[in-house]
């Protein structure tokens, strides 16, 4: 009679699996809570514990690793290996089915301690399925339920188990415990790192993705892309798709940018985003309110945009959008109704709702043959501190613009230029290799709005050209990291001008 060892976590449909295998003729093995659970099915089993002649120990961390379990699980089918089970009295296992402890589900929920985690890292269930699928060859190994069905089909029509079916199964179990190894890593390197300083890297990156989602193309027709997460039942950007059409490639690129420069704003805020960066960024009292100032912003470059909001949409903020196109939202919220005008009138508008924000560590860039790896920049370090250097401090109302100015440009493609008053962005020049076309094309979006403005740089200015073109244009006052050897020229053409300008002694690029 063959023998089969249950030892599972997931007891998804067990006891169906475990009646269907006894009828087959097969002896069961079980071990702790799955002894149970069949005995409360009435299906007969051996405990582990009188294979082993060992009670589980240590609380039942120590059940099935024993000789008696392992020796008959890698046993060859050779005159040597066969006499040695005999002399020791142990016996064959030709199934073994099993399952690991949930550790990507646990350390994915908040609040969750590091003995929390360790106390989820499996290691009788991976011992378990390392050793049958090493011995695929003799041995039939199951670590997923939804693979319960194919084997009865298999045992009922033949008997037996087909080596290609074995083998099958057995990569579906290395694939198993490679990404449990490597997610065990991640989170022991990043809570390592994250308890000794913030700019450590690790030596190794463990990357577990899971391809979640196969894309319509990549940026273009003609390239492939999918979607890959940290957890095989996470969403676009860890969230839920409500409604619209499927998630582009380059849907989920601009979300992303977008609703990483919400994250700097707390008042109610929409940020528009094209081409993976801002158009438009305005705050309010509602959504509602502060969409048409967003809008302003760049009416244009925002038709075919994302839009981010960091507060529940609901059918006046669907009735402010008015006929500008869009190709999706995110936001925490929709109310029915909301869903309800999309469904109607905007069907094919991506609806992507994200509850909670993902935590921000280390950033991954692809280079030619490598990866490059950057802890997330979250806005100016706790140390920093802003300088006045010219001879005019700002004026509070110029103080909050500047603020709000500094938070937006942090969001721009270098060379980054944003004109703003002191709740929404008036014009933004970004992704162009000159500083100076930077700034010229921030004040052609702004017009006449550049007049009593205020202006953010995310680095220095290298010559007095660019803000001079900003003063030209009624720019009041200016904030840049300052450090340019030309800095006192600059300075001159602020006082000059009776601007203020501000040194924040922080770079923001975003290249």
């Amino acid at each position: 009679m063959p023998r089969a060892l249950l030892s599972v976590h997931d007891k998804t449909g067990l006891v169906d699996f475990a009646r269907e295998l006894t009828a087959l003729g097969w002896e069961l093995i079980a071990s702790g809570g799955t002894a149970k659970m069949l005995a409360d099915a009435g299906i007969a089993s051996t405990a582990v514990e009188h294979v082993t002649h060992h009670p589980e120990i240590l609380g039942g961390r120590v059940k099935t690793l024993h000789p008696a379990i392992h020796a008959g699980i890698l046993a060859r089918d050779t005159e040597s290996d066969l006499a040695t089970l005999r002399e020791h009295g142990y016996a064959p296992i030709s199934l073994v089915v099993s399952n690991l402890y949930p550790f990507q589900q646990t350390v994915a929920q908040p609040g969750i301690t590091l003995a929390d985690a360790i106390e989820q890292i499996d290691i009788g269930g991976v011992a378990l399925l390392r050793a049958a699928a090493k011995n695929f060859a003799l041995v039939t190994v199951l670590c997923d339920p939804a693979d319960y069905g194919a084997l009865l089909a298999e045992l009922r029509a033949s008997g037996t188990i087909d080596l290609a079916l074995r083998r099958y199964l057995a990569t579906k179990v290395f694939a198993l415990t490679r990404d449990y190894d490597t997610a065990i890593h991640a989170y022991l390197a990043e809570s390592e790192g994250a308890s000794t300083s913030a700019k450590t890297l690790p030596e190794t990156l463990s990357l577990g993705l899971h391809r979640v989602d196969t894309l319509r193309y990549g940026e273009n027709p003609h390239q492939s892309a999918a979607l890959y997460t940290s957890q095989a039942d996470r969403g676009p950007l860890g969230g839920t798709v409500l409604g619209g059409k499927a998630l582009s490639y380059n849907n989920l690129l601009d979300l992303d940018a977008a609703w990483r420069a919400l994250t700097s704003f707390e008042p109610p805020t929409v940020v528009i985003v094209k081409h993976l960066t801002p158009c438009g960024i305005a705050s309010g009292a509602t959504l509602t309110t502060a969409f048409p100032a967003a809008l302003a912003s760049d009416p244009v470059s925002a038709f075919g945009g994302v839009i981010a909001v960091n507060g529940t949409v609901d059918a006046a903020f669907v009735a402010a959008l008015g006929d500008l196109f869009l190709e999706a939202i995110a936001a925490p919220e929709f109310t029915p109704a909301a869903q309800e005008l999309f469904a109607q009138k905007r069907k094919n508008c991506r609806l992507l709702q994200i509850t909670s924000a993902e935590p921000r560590g280390l950033e991954f860039r692809s280079v030619r043959g490598g990866i490059l790896a950057q802890t997330a920049d979250l806005g100016d370090p706790a140390d920093a501190t802003w300088q006045v250097v010219s001879a005019r401090k700002p004026t509070d109302d110029e103080m909050e613009a500047l603020h709000f100015a500094w938070k937006a440009v942090q969001h721009v493609k270098s060379n980054a230029i944003v004109l703003a008053v002191k709740d929404a962005t008036v014009g933004i020049g970004g992704g162009l290799s000159s500083r100076v076309d930077a700034a010229k094309l921030a004040i052609e979006k702004a017009g006449t709005r550049a007049r009593g403005s205020v202006l953010a740089s995310d680095a220095f200015f290298p010559f007095a050209d660019g803000p001079q073109s900003a003063i030209d244009a009624g720019v009041t006052a200016i904030v840049q990291p300052g450090g340019s050897i030309r800095d006192s020229e600059v300075i001159a053409a602020a006082d000059a001008a009776r601007v203020a300008m501000i040194f924040t002694g922080v770079r923001h690029f975003r290249h």
